[in-house]
Order: structure tokens, then C-alpha cells, then sequence
């Protein structure tokens, strides 16, 4: 057989593999909608079956797409994170089915490509595994810069929300406001805790809500003093701008840090880098001198070893370079 239809055929099999798991994992999420629809109309189920499922934690309150699959929990389990709430907080639609639907793929295409292009079988599996991890780091960078550009528009979002108080609106009134005035991702944060409070949640849970929803301590500052004078009184907006001013000087502070661990920074992205460059570098110039690493006993106890002392030292940088404020 060819090496071209070879290829052809892994890699068809890759996506009828990949596409039977897909269909297999799938979640149907008709059997949820009944339940619903039987607990609401008082149909389909006796009263025990009814009770049985209201204490099951809340059965309407769940998302309809909330699939839970093999490849969710795999990742819960190697991560510890809740994966749903990490692609509620990255703002992706996407469900995880398809995200390893998408990792699947991009795995199996460089699998093959891989093949095609002669790179050495042990290299293949490192290339299949580090595509098919892309939209994984895609979904954790756009968390992050979500999160960042949230906790820079908080204190501009506090300042209007005192300001809003100081002029005797309510504060449900005030967080609508700020609703419309705000850009995402603060603004459509605190609609959603407007909406919620419109449909009859009170205003507490809805901030609790959004502060478990959003980790960042500021805003968990927040919740606790809305909290607290709601229980007790007191003027909320001088808590807000107390809030605010906090916040602007821990965003100094940091930002000082930043510029002071700038030359760290850089000095661990180029001696990270410049190995793997540099073996990319070597083997596309004289592959024979590499072939040693790869195929000699003690090279590949070497390869490992730098591969080990690499990872080490990128988690020592970071230790030094990520100070918290």
C-alpha cells in the first residue's frame, strides 16, 4: 500500500472514530425538557416520582445544555476545575462535546500530517498531542483576558454605581444603569445580576451569584459590603468609592511590579524558547545529528532529562517573576 492512502486511511479512521465518539457522548438533552415539562404541568409522574426529582438539587434551575461526558469529566478530573464554569467565564458558546470534537481533529490532522512530511514516529504523537491541545489554551487565554479587562473596568463600574447612589437612585436601579452605560465584559455581567433580580432573585443572591461566577476579590469585596449594609445600613456609596480608590492603588502597585519583573519575564521566554527553536533549527539543517536523541538509549535519557529540567525551570521563573498584590 502507498503511503498516500495509507494516510488517507488513519486518517479516516481517526474521524469515524472521533465522530462515533462524538455521537455516542452526546447528551440528549430531551429527556431534561420532559422532566421539566411533567414537573410544571403536573403530568407524566406520580407525586413521589415529582418529589423524588425536586430533591435532586434543583432540577429547573440547571441549563438545558449542560451535557456531562466522558471528555468533561476527563478534564475535571486532570484539571480539578469545573469546565463548564471555565467556558461560562472565557464567555464561549461552544459546548465541550465539540470542543473535543475540534481537539480531536486538529490531534488526527497532525497526526497524519506528521506521517506525510516524514517526521519520526516519536515526534508524531508530541505534534498530534500539542495541536490537539490548542483550543484548550485558546479557551484558558480567553478566560484570562476576560477576567483582566473585567477587573480593569470595575473601578470606573464602582465610581458610576456611587454616583448613581449619591443621586438617589436605588441600587437595582443603579447596576441597570450601569448595565447600559458599561462595556462587556462588566456590563453584561451586572445586567445579567439585573435580570436575574427582575425575575425575582434577590439582589444578594444575584451578587453572591455573579462573585462565585467571577473570581476576582474585589468584586467579592463588593458583594460583601452590598451584603452587609443591606443586613445593617450605612451610606453604601462612600463603601464604593473607599472600594474604587483601594483598587485603582492595587492596580499601581502592580503595574510597578510589572515594570520591575519586565527583564525576568523576557529572560524566561527566550530560555524557554531557545532550545526548542533551536532544535527545530538543527533538523531542518542536518537531521542526522539529531537522529541520536532519538534513537541512541542515552539520547533519549538526555532528551528527557533536558525536557525535565526545561519544565523546572519555567515553573522556578514563574515562582520569581508572579508576585501577587
Amino acid at each position: 500500500m502507498s503511503p498516500m492512502l495509507l494516510a488517507l486511511a488513519v486518517f479516516l479512521g481517526v474521524t469515524a472514530l472521533v465522530g462515533g465518539l462524538a455521537v455516542w457522548l452526546h447528551d440528549k438533552s430531551g429527556n431534561r425538557v420532559e422532566d421539566r415539562l411533567d414537573m410544571l404541568t403536573g403530568s407524566g409522574a406520580s407525586a413521589s416520582a415529582k418529589d423524588s426529582l425536586f430533591k435532586q438539587g434543583g432540577l429547573l434551575a440547571q441549563a438545558l445544555q449542560e451535557n456531562s461526558n466522558l471528555f468533561q469529566k476527563f478534564l475535571e478530573r486532570i484539571s480539578k476545575i469545573d469546565i463548564n464554569l471555565y467556558f461560562e467565564q472565557a464567555d464561549v458558546s461552544m459546548s465541550v462535546s465539540q470542543l473535543g470534537l475540534i481537539c480531536g481533529g486538529l490531534a488526527a490532522t497532525a497526526a497524519v500530517g506528521g506521517y506525510l512530511l516524514n517526521i519520526p514516529l516519536v515526534l508524531v504523537p508530541v505534534a498530534a498531542a500539542a495541536r490537539g491541545a490548542m483550543p484548550l489554551v485558546w479557551v484558558l487565554m480567553r478566560r484570562r483576558r476576560r477576567l483582566r479587562t473585567f477587573g480593569m473596568q470595575f473601578p470606573d463600574g464602582l465610581d458610576m454605581l456611587a454616583r448613581a447612589l449619591r443621586s438617589g437612585q436605588s441600587l437595582s436601579v443603579a447596576i441597570g444603569m450601569m448595565s447600559n452605560e458599561m462595556p462587556a465584559p462588566l456590563g453584561r455581567e451586572f445586567g445579567r445580576v439585573f435580570e436575574e433580580q427582575n425575575l425575582g432573585v434577590p439582589l444578594e443572591d444575584a451578587i453572591k451569584g455573579m462573585a462565585a461566577r467571577i473570581p476576582n476579590l474585589d468584586l467579592k469585596f463588593f458583594a460583601t459590603a452590598v451584603v452587609l449594609q443591606r443586613q445593617t445600613g450605612g451610606d453604601l456609596a462612600e463603601i464604593l468609592d473607599k472600594i474604587g480608590y483601594l483598587v485603582r492603588e492595587r492596580f499601581k502597585i502592580w503595574g510597578q511590579i510589572q515594570a520591575l519583573t519586565g527583564e525576568g519575564r523576557l529572560s524566561g521566554v527566550v530560555l524557554l524558547g531557545l532550545p526548542i527553536l533551536l532544535f527545530a533549527a538543527v533538523y531542518r539543517l542536518n537531521p542526522d545529528y539529531l537522529m541520536v536523541l532519538l534513537t541512541d538509549p542515552m539520547g533519549k535519557k538526555m532528551l528527557f532529562g533536558a525536557i525535565v529540567l526545561q519544565v523546572i525551570g519555567a515553573l522556578v521563573i514563574r515562582k520569581i517573576v508572579n508576585i501577587k498584590v
